[in-house]
């Protein structure tokens, strides 16, 4: 069985209160944390900047004090400037739209110069063909399953096949890369996901719209367990 992770999306969060919110989905069994970045220029909203990850990466710690992944999702235009902010924040892993990247195999490579996990973002319209070139040097793919700039869509079905088709080209490359995927994420629908190849989930709302974080979380698990 794949090793699952479930990322929660602080975009969804109680935005006065983050550093709890980190702390208290940790405590849920959070994986990664999943931040955000929208630069209201790549897409039509505006949400936290390097200093809010810096501020809360003394919160994504768990009770051990292991320090867990915060997961940066670059939403904006251009790239490279803003990725080396986020690395200096203390961010682990830095994800961004290859559309974004007047040069792609060079942002991949400032991002991992910079001690972190470099990623390509796929948006529902997007193709994949470019990973072929660069997939030496990325380090985990994530899928949008629904259009980028604001939480709480729905699932775009849609990408069930696209997850299916960077499965293959995942495995093929013989590389052990994460395959995320973020958008609509709910109990109800996650063990589809994973069974189309996806192994990290991204979930905002289906988390943070719950009064028991614990309880959601463990729901998600267990619909990853059936076989």
């Amino acid at each position: 069985m794949p090793t699952y992770r479930i990322a929660p999306s602080l975009l969804s969060a109680d935005f006065a209160r983050l550093g709890e919110e980190a702390r208290a989905v940790i405590e849920a069994g959070a994986d990664w944390i999943h931040f955000d970045v929208m630069d209201n220029h790549y897409v039509p909203n505006l949400s936290f900047g390097p200093m809010v990850c810096q501020a809360l990466r003394k919160h994504a710690v768990r009770a051990d004090g292991s320090k867990v992944p915060i997961d940066v999702h670059l939403m904006v235009q251009p790239v490279d400037a803003l990725a080396q902010a986020f690395a200096d924040a203390g961010a682990d892993l830095i994800s961004f739209h290859p559309e974004a990247s007047l040069h792609v195999d060079r942002t991949l490579q400032l991002i991992r110069a910079a001690g972190c996990k470099a990623g390509l973002v796929y948006n529902p319209g997007a193709s994949i063909d470019a990973l072929e070139w660069v997939i030496d040097k990325v380090d985990h793919v994530l899928v949008m399953s629904v259009n980028p700039g604001f939480g709480g869509q729905s699932f775009i079905d849609a990408a069930l096949r696209k997850i299916e088709r960077l499965r293959r080209v995942i495995d093929a490359s013989g590389r052990d890369i994460p395959l995320q995927v973020d958008g609509g994420i709910k109990v109800d629908n996650i063990r589809r996901v994973a069974d189309a190849g996806a192994d990290t989930f991204v979930a905002g709302s289906a988390i943070f719209g719950q009064k028991d974080y614990r309880q959601v979380i463990g729901a998600m698990r267990a619909e990853l367990a059936r076989a």
